[in-house]
């Protein structure tokens, strides 16, 4: 195992942000951090698996509720969801519902107070209200507060008018609740006439809002949002191809907006590929392939790839590098991981996913913080990382362009102590199942700190879904992560930057 490293001004650090006691204590606020992370108090992270989410789960969140601290447990969910710290944002939907139905009203109050900052989507609230209703479930009383309900209220009534009318129709239904649902239950009502509109649209359908607003003379913004919405219910209705196309383009509607009659066009998706976020449209790039919708030389295909590696998309749509090394070796593959999908891989596609990967590069703000990667040169790293197409390898080598034997996790720390290398974070990316450790990591990443002064962490990657919790819990310096995804790389960050 060599280590490599890159390093970067820092200057001198604490970690206190999240600690109460010893900078390298885990207390309660850290393990919340961590939860509101990717859905785990502890000091694992497992890579495209979503934590079951349950009051047994949050131990450390319950206990500083006890303490009298919601309120700063609320501030928390609210800096994780708005900063995008949160890998995965259920476990953030989980905490504010649990804060919304503490005992103590000061608590109560700041969770619902953080309801429209923390649920951003109809499909957060619709996760939010479904906790909700989870955490009620043996108790006699309902979830259907006065508070709940003005929350509720509140969230519809504080939106813009066309975003608003966009999300109705995007986003109907989720997790067993609508807008229909949610628009009754909690009584509400409409601020100005424009959300009274969409409310009625909701509740009673296109007809009777044909007929409630025929006569009437309506303001500017009425007449937009009706206009809007008339032409949500014309495509749903219409079968005919170029009427459709039209209607996607003028009104840059969106494929949830559309029948799945419509979505057996190639034209209809060719239309819709011009304005997809680029994100989406990376994930579908097989199918479009498989289905021929880009055909090899043709110009939709110049005009996707285009698309995939101009510098100003890339950086507007804040696409990262792994974002892309996932589409392009899943792309390479030829081959979907569900269902017969198969398609021979384009070369221009390939060709403009490697340009775009250099590029996102731009898209990575530094961390100033020192790193060490070291990499595990087994022939263990030939396998695949689960739920990717990329080889362990490939992987390794993409997380080290941050500027044969067994395994011994302490020997890059050794190799920084005893060459006088200050390290803020070390990532060991290895295979290997087995550790052959000359020295416990945990005490001698401890002599590390001592020697060079730095506040260092060790992030043990097992890029295989085996994972190594080898780990001291007690140390919050310490994290392990099993297999790898996007999401890992976000892990990383925050653990550098003393946010978990």
């Amino acid at each position: 195992m060599e280590p490599s490293g890159s390093t970067a001004t820092a200057g001198n650090h604490t970690l206190n942000s999240t600690g109460d006691g010893c900078p390298w204590e885990m207390s309660d606020k850290a393990r919340l951090c961590r939860f509101l992370c990717y859905g785990s108090e502890g000091e694992v992270y497992t890579a495209r698996e979503e934590c079951r989410l349950s009051m047994e789960s949050a131990e450390a969140l319950l206990s500083l509720l006890q303490e009298g601290r919601g309120c700063e447990v609320v501030e928390e969910i609210k800096r994780f969801a708005q900063d995008g710290r949160a890998v995965r944002l259920n476990p953030s939907l989980f905490a504010l519902a649990l804060c919304s139905q503490h005992s103590e009203l000061k608590t109560r109050q700041a969770a619902f107070k953080a309801l429209k900052d923390v649920c951003r989507v109809p499909t957060h609230l619709f996760s939010f209200i479904q906790y909700k209703k989870e955490l009620k479930e043996g108790m006699k009383c309902g979830i259907w507060g006065r508070a709940l309900r003005k929350a509720v209220s509140d969230w519809y009534n504080e939106q813009d008018a066309m975003s608003l009318a966009l999300a109705v129709t995007k986003c109907k239904q989720r997790e067993g609740w609508s807008h229909q649902d949610l628009l009754r239950l909690s009584h509400t009502k409409p601020a100005c006439e424009t959300i009274a509109l969409i409310s009625k649209y909701v509740t009673k359908g296109w007809k009777e809002v044909q007929v409630a607003y025929a006569d009437k003379e309506n303001s500017e913004e009425v007449v937009k949002v009706l206009s809007y919405l008339e032409v949500v219910e014309k495509v749903k209705h219409s079968c005919d191809e170029t009427e459709v196309i039209h209607l996607i383009e003028e009104h840059r509607l969106e494929r949830e907006q559309l029948l799945t009659d419509h979505l057996k066009s190639k034209q209809v998706w060719r239309t819709l590929l011009k304005e997809m976020p680029l994100g989406s449209m990376l994930n579908i790039l097989g199918k479009m392939t498989a289905d021929r919708v880009l055909e090899p030389g043709s110009s939709d295909m110049a005009a996707v790839c285009d698309r995939i590696h101009n510098e100003t998309t890339l950086k507007k749509a804040k696409i990262h590098p792994f974002s892309i090394l996932l589409a392009s070796e899943n792309y390479k593959r030829g081959q979907g991981y569900r269902g017969k999908t198969k398609w021979e891989p384009d070369s221009s596609i390939l060709k403009a996913l490697d340009s775009a990967f250099y590029k996102c590069f731009m898209n990575v703000e530094p961390v100033g913080k020192r790193f060490a990667v070291a990499v595990d040169v087994s022939t263990s790293l030939s396998s695949v990382v689960p739920g990717t197409s990329v080889s362990t390898a490939v992987a390794a080598a993409a997380i080290t362009m941050i500027p044969s034997g067994s395994t011994d996790c302490t020997l890059p720390i050794t190799w920084a102590t005893e060459n006088g290398k200050a390290v803020d974070v070390f990532i060991i990316l290895t295979n290997n199942p087995l550790w052959t450790c000359t020295a416990s990591p945990v005490e001698t990443l401890k002599k590390h700190r001592q020697k060079s002064g730095a506040c260092s962490k060790l992030v043990m990657c097992g890029l295989s879904s085996t994972g190594h919790a080898i780990t001291d819990t007690e140390d919050r310096g310490l994290l392990s992560i099993c297999g790898f995804d996007l999401g890992a790389v976000s892990v990383i960050r925050s653990l550098a930057q003393d946010l978990i």
